[in-house]
């Protein structure tokens, strides 16, 4: 089992209706008793639990944790599932991260999903960051709304995205600045690891490389910063506003 401990993390669950539960408590601040509540409404059990006993399960806990089944994050739909129920729809925004493990920059991702409404992430079965606890809190819940799905090959999603009608844009340093690009329609966006970035076979695939200019002396943006800019980016062109200048 797994166990969630950031507030804002235990409440998404709960609301969600995703597996979990119980909620353990040993202590009831203002925070824990607004859980409680939620708890409460959502008929989810409570066990009352002795601080000693909650450290030994989850050391970071406020007083309050949620047990969780999985240890990661969990598919929502199948790809070919999403691209069956896409339709006319003609603005549609993906993102595909091939082997972000960090869980911190996983989470952090999957917050601004949630914020500019991607309507789907993809990521390769096994690889992508596996700890919940810290996926969770670190998205504020967000993991639980997002849809995902996971593949054996990002590659042939790839290709299955562009024959869907989806441009494919890879985040590459030396790729074209992002607000010169028409980032439009059914976009899928591709980002890299830190280290290693896009991988050679999925590069290959990709419609253009795009880029989010830099004035600063450090060479990059954190994976998860450059997610939210280069997201908002796309928002801005499928909602008709203009972007970054």
């Amino acid at each position: 089992m797994t166990y969630l401990t950031g507030f804002h993390a235990i409440e998404e669950r709960i609301k969600s209706g995703k597996p979990h539960g119980p909620v353990l408590l040993a202590k009831a601040g203002p925070r824990a008793r607004e859980i409680l509540s939620l708890a409460s409404a959502y008929k989810v059990q409570v066990d009352r639990v002795g601080t000693h006993d909650l450290d030994g399960l989850a050391a970071d806990h406020r007083g309050i944790a949620l047990e969780i089944p999985e240890a990661g994050p969990r598919a929502d739909v199948s790809l070919d599932e999403f691209l069956e129920t896409l339709g006319e729809k003609q603005d549609s925004l993906v993102l595909i991260l091939d082997e972000i493990t960090d869980p911190h920059n996983y989470g952090a991702i999957l917050r601004s999903c949630d914020q500019f409404g991607v309507d789907l992430v993809i990521s390769r079965d096994r690889r992508n960051a596996k700890h919940a606890e810290v996926i969770s809190k670190t998205s504020a819940g967000a993991v639980d709304w997002v849809p995902a799905a996971e593949v054996a090959n990002l590659v042939r999603a790839a290709e299955d995205l562009k024959n869907a009608g989806f441009w494919i844009y890879g985040a590459e340093m030396d790729g074209d600045p992002a607000s010169t690009v028409d980032l439009g329609g059914r976009t899928a966006l591709v980002l890299g690891s830190e280290g290693a970035g896009i991988s050679r076979l999925l590069a290959e695939r990709c419609d253009r490389m795009v880029s989010i200019p830099s004035r600063g002396r450090i060479d990059s943006l954190n994976v998860s910063v450059a997610a939210g800019v280069l997201l908002y980016e796309a928002v801005c062109r499928q909602t008709g506003r203009k972007g970054a200048p």
